[in-house]
């Protein structure tokens, strides 16, 4: 196990460090204090050939003008909170309204705008880049002054465990994610259509016109949102599905897990990544909206270039008794953890 240090770039007068972890087998992964961001993980295809798997910059600049939240950690709560207010134990809170009339992934201040504390730690078979923050009461709107720590560990398996862990010293909500878009082809060399994603999910959450769950859950069966046995992306992406269709051509929908694993292959390039996490769902974004006004290390941005898999409670579990809760006590531990395997097929 190695790990490197140098300086990413310069923010409101902070140098910004970055960090590379490389495993004994010629994996690696990137991140920088800029919103935690992960900007590269590298690994081998079925031939050996080791590419970037990721979709990120090589400037601060690129992320700071053009980012859609590459590879970022997303807080205080992920995904969009409708009509950018909720109310808790009586008292109203109002959010920033940064995607039309509703709050999406923390404000335009969320946790992928800040600068994060980092340290650094190698052992004998993992290294860990350590992330932490405090968040203060009242910033973004939410309630609460919440200390944060994202742990991003790589071993000799092949295997990124990122690990979260928060407390607050009142009453609060959170729903914390990462936002790393996937393209298992290398170096972007392909969209993802063809990638094949399998997760044991019956259930998805309906979206209104707004992308807001409204409550309703819909079964998988004999839709293409059933990936209990498989399925391309480019099914999502041709079909005439209402919800695929609203969705900007694809899938933008959070899927309730019966288990927490998942996989995605690439038969092309013959990569698979396994995904666990103990979170109860998964919203699964195939980059829909990704504007072709700049470039990726050279490549032409484009929709459908890459795929999120954002582990997580349901958006909009504030507004939905019967959706799992993201409310943390004062005082209470919050913890979670999503592993990411690479392996080749």
């Amino acid at each position: 196990m190695n790990i490197t240090e140098s300086i990413f770039g310069e923010w409101n007068g902070h140098k910004i460090k970055s960090y590379t972890i490389s495993n004994d087998h010629g994996m690696k992964v990137s991140c920088i204090e800029y919103g935690g961001i992960i900007t590269g993980i590298s690994v081998p295809d079925s031939k050996g050939n080791i590419e970037n798997v990721v979709m990120g910059f090589d400037t601060l600049e690129e992320y700071i003008n053009h980012s859609p939240f590459f590879g970022a950690i997303i807080g205080r709560v992920a995904g969009r909170i409708a009509g950018s207010a909720f109310t808790l134990d009586g008292t109203a809170y109002q959010l920033q309204k940064n995607d039309g009339e509703h709050h999406l992934h923390g404000g335009a201040g969320g946790f992928h705008h800040v600068i994060w504390d980092s340290d650094a730690e190698k052992g004998m078979n993992e290294a860990n880049i350590r992330f932490s923050y405090v968040s203060p009461d009242g910033e973004g709107g939410y309630p609460g002054t919440l200390e944060v720590t994202v742990n991003y560990t790589l071993n000799n398996e092949n295997e990124l465990v990122i690990s979260y862990e928060a407390i607050s010293d009142e009453k609060t909500i959170i729903n914390l994610t990462n936002h790393t878009y996937f393209n298992l082809s290398g170096d972007l060399k392909r969209d993802i259509l063809e990638h094949e994603v399998t997760m044991q999910s019956d259930q998805f959450l309906e979206l209104d016109e707004t992308l807001i769950p409204t409550g309703e859950f819909i079964h998988v069966e004999n839709t293409p949102f059933d990936f209990r046995a498989g399925k391309k992306i480019k099914e999502g992406v041709k079909s005439v599905h209402h919800q695929n269709i609203l969705a900007g051509g694809g899938y933008d929908h959070p899927f309730l897990l019966n288990t927490g694993e998942m996989t995605v292959v690439d038969s092309a390039s013959g990569r698979k990544l396994t995904v666990e996490t103990d979170r109860p769902s998964v919203v699964l974004y195939t980059a829909n909206m990704l504007g072709n006004d700049f470039q990726i290390k050279g490549v032409q941005s484009k929709r459908h270039l890459g795929l999120c898999l954002e582990t997580q409670c349901p958006p909009d579990a504030i507004h939905h008794e019967n959706f799992p809760s993201i409310v943390l006590e004062k005082n209470e531990v919050f913890k979670t953890k999503t592993s990411f395997k690479f392996l080749v097929v």
